[in-house]
């Protein structure tokens, strides 16, 4: 029997490890303290590791998101900003 076409395949779920979050923020902004705090919470619980970019120490970051910071992606895709939902991050990571 032949594989299925791509276009049928169930893609499959990453796992925690394989993730990344980011968290692009800037130092002295109490909105980007607690979203480090729900994304610590969150990817300590699942085993999702995570890093911090400082867009006062990167232009294009800078250029892209200041307006909008804190800002989480999710494996490079942004997935918020300003305020981050525990329930809505953890159902990324793990859906």
């Amino acid at each position: 029997m032949a594989d299925m076409s791509p276009l049928f395949r169930r893609a499959t779920a990453k796992s925690p490890g394989d993730r990344l979050v980011t968290l692009i923020g800037k130092p002295d902004c109490h909105l980007c303290d607690d979203a480090q705090g729900v994304v610590e919470r969150i990817c300590g619980e699942l085993g999702v590791p995570w890093e911090w970019k400082d867009i006062t120490e990167d232009a294009q970051l800078h250029d892209q998101y200041w307006e909008q910071i804190p800002v989480v992606l999710v494996d490079g895709a942004q997935h918020t900003f300003w305020r981050v939902n525990e329930d809505r991050l953890r159902k990324a990571l793990t859906g």
